[in-house]
């Protein structure tokens, strides 16, 4: 040991050398044991500077301060027992000098004296909580919106069709003068052709792809586009924010890295520039997408039937009201008067011609019980192209 070599007489450089520490370290620990034996020394390391700021209120006058506001919360006439309460008192009693109210506030907050408390903040449910399959990572999810309000110079107006994958970070853009159901059909199917179709795809409620809102029942192209290729859609609710969270996000980034980045002489110009950014990004998310589940492949024979009978399920996220009933498809169903103002994940399954509901909650997303069950007939009636 440094110390004991010292008191047998070693030089303190030599045995600096001998440790391999410098001769500041050996005299250091040396001090350290001054006047001690050496079982009795501490040798634990200790931070750095003084063990209590000399600035800091000394401990007598925090516990008179937590003394002082115990019993003005009892005895005060006034009912008053905070920082300024206790100031007043130290002052009349006249300790000097008097901790500052400011102070007070500190030593009480550093002391949990405080009644108030701090909000709690819960983490965050992770991606896609409100399907099961997509949360345990066996199943992708696109994501689609629109952009609208842009406009060229010369008054030239601009909508974009973005998608962006939930788990694999797959985008694409669509730029163009107006997106129309019919153009937003043409861009998914090429989408899709190209990376292969994921197992949902998730909406807001513009009628480009739930269809008019004019009539009950009613199934859009964009639906039935998804029914036909065993695309699950879901709707996010409306006025919710979290849901479209990832394709907003992606409108953030597009709208910075290439509609305000750059001026543009026309829909070719923005298209090409687009089309660049959207390449740049799926290279640089190629790690992502290839850990991500694995989409189908396109099948090569199918075509679009509008007219086909309506298959499979679709998924519409809604919060119940105060009688716990949703809206949806142009009507009310009843859920659960004990679930109100809640929110809900309503799967209509045409097969089974039934709508059942579960109960969605952040805290606890994998906990999604059966609310009710209702009976659906669908709609026989031929699709107006």
């Amino acid at each position: 040991m440094m110390v004991s070599a010292v008191r047998h007489g070693t030089p303190m450089r030599s045995v600096a050398r001998r440790f391999h520490v410098s001769l500041n370290t050996v005299q250091h620990w040396v001090r350290r044991a001054q006047g001690q034996r050496l079982s009795r020394v501490d040798w634990t390391d200790r931070p750095a500077g003084c063990r209590r700021s000399p600035h800091r209120t000394p401990a007598f006058l925090e516990d008179r301060v937590l003394a002082l506001r115990t019993s003005l919360k009892t005895d005060s006439a006034l009912g008053e027992y905070g920082a300024e309460a206790i100031h007043r008192t130290l002052v009349d009693e006249g300790t000097i000098p008097p901790p500052t109210v400011r102070t007070i506030g500190r030593i009480l907050a550093r002391r949990g004296a405080l009644d108030g408390r701090r909000r709690t903040r819960h983490p965050a449910p992770p991606k896609g909580w409100y399907l099961p399959d997509v949360v345990s990572g066996l199943a992708e999810l696109d994501s689609f919106d629109i952009v609208e309000g842009l406009i060229i110079r010369g008054g030239f107006e601009v909508e974009v069709l973005n998608v962006s994958s939930l788990l694999g970070g797959l985008c694409g853009s669509w730029p163009a003068s107006l997106i129309t159901a019919k153009m937003a059909v043409k861009c998914i199917i090429e989408h899709w052709q190209r990376v292969g179709p994921p197992d949902y795809a998730q909406f807001d409620n513009d009628t480009i792809f739930q269809g008019t809102h004019h009539w009950p029942d009613s199934f859009g192209r964009v639906i039935r586009l998804c029914l036909g290729l065993d695309v699950v859609p879901v709707f996010a609710p409306p006025q919710e924010t979290g849901f479209q969270a990832a394709i907003e996000n992606y409108n953030g980034r597009w709208q910075a890295k290439v509609w305000h980045r750059f001026e543009h002489a026309g829909y070719p110009q923005l298209r090409e520039r687009s089309d660049a950014f959207v390449d740049a990004l799926n290279y640089r998310n190629r790690a992502r997408r290839d850990a991500s589940p694995e989409r189908r492949p396109w099948p090569p024979t199918w075509q679009m039937n509008l007219q086909a009978p309506l298959q499979g399920r679709i998924i519409y996220l809604r919060r119940t009201d105060e009688q716990g009933r949703v809206s949806m498809l142009g009507a009310w169903f009843p859920v659960s008067p004990r679930w109100a103002h809640r929110l809900v994940r309503a799967e209509l399954s045409f097969a089974k011609k039934r709508i059942t509901f579960y109960s969605l909650r952040r805290r606890a997303y994998d906990e999604q019980d059966v609310l009710n069950e209702v009976r659906y007939e669908p709609p026989k009636k031929r699709f107006s192209e």
